[in-house]
C-alpha cells in the first residue's frame, strides 16, 4: 500500500476520471491483464491535477515513440526498474517485455547480460547504457556512446536516453512513495532486481 492515499474519485474530477479510464485501457493492452492497483502511481499523481495532467502528458508522448525496437526500449527501461529495484515498475516492466517478445529466459539472464548468450551484441551495449544512466553519478564514457552510435542513429539515441530517463523518474516516485508491485506479472517469470556493478 502507498504511503500516500491516491486521490478519491471525488476529489479527481471529471477529466482526471476520464484520464485515468482511458489509461487503464492502454496498460491492459499494454501488458496483456487488468489488475486492482495497476494505476495506484496515477491517483497518487491525482492529488495534484495540473502535474497529473503534465505527467499524462509525458507520458502519451513517451508512447508515441517508436524509432527504437520494441526489444531495445523493453530492455533499457527494464534494466533501469531493476537496479532502481522498483517493484511495480519490474512487474508492468516484465509483463510488457513478455508482450513485446522478451523470453523468460531472458528476464531470469537480465543480471548476466554481458556473459549471457541470450543477449546480442546490440542489446549488451542497450544495456550497459541503461546501467550507466542509471547510476548516480551518471556516468557514460564516450567509448560506451560512440559503441551505440554504430549501431543506432541519434533520433533513436535520443528515445532511448528518454525512455531510460522515464523509467527512473517512474522508478524513484514509486520507490519514495511506497508504491508496490501491481500483480501484471503474479504467477509468471519477472526480472530480478539487481545491482550497479562496475563494467
Amino acid at each position: 500500500m502507498a504511503r500516500i492515499q491516491p486521490a478519491g474519485r471525488a476529489a479527481a474530477g471529471l477529466s482526471t476520471r476520464i484520464a485515468l479510464h482511458f489509461t487503464r485501457r492502454a496498460i491492459a493492452k499494454l501488458t496483456g491483464k487488468t489488475t486492482e492497483r495497476m494505476l495506484e502511481p496515477l491517483e497518487v499523481y491525482a492529488r495534484l491535477p495540473g502535474l497529473f495532467r503534465g505527467y499524462a502528458k509525458l507520458e502519451q508522448a513517451t508512447g508515441r515513440l517508436h524509432r527504437l525496437p520494441k526489444r531495445l526500449h523493453a530492455l533499457a527501461e527494464l534494466k533501469a526498474a531493476t537496479l532502481i529495484h522498483c517493484e511495480y515498475c519490474i512487474d508492468m516492466g516484465s509483463a510488457i517485455a513478455r508482450q513485446w517478445g522478451i523470453s523468460d529466459e531472458e528476464l531470469l539472464d537480465l543480471p548476466r547480460y554481458r556473459t549471457s548468450p541470450l543477449f546480442s551484441e546490440l542489446d549488451r551495449l542497450v544495456l550497459d547504457y541503461a546501467e550507466r544512466m542509471t547510476r548516480t553519478p551518471v556516468e557514460v564514457p564516450e567509448d560506451c556512446f560512440d559503441r551505440l552510435r554504430q549501431h543506432l542513429d541519434d533520433d533513436q539515441i535520443v528515445e532511448l536516453t528518454h525512455h531510460i530517463a522515464v523509467e527512473n523518474l517512474r522508478g524513484r516516485f514509486n520507490l519514495a512513495l511506497g508504491i508496490g508491485a501491481a500483480g501484471f506479472s503474479e504467477g509468471m517469470v519477472c526480472a530480478l532486481p539487481d545491482d550497479v556493478e562496475d563494467p
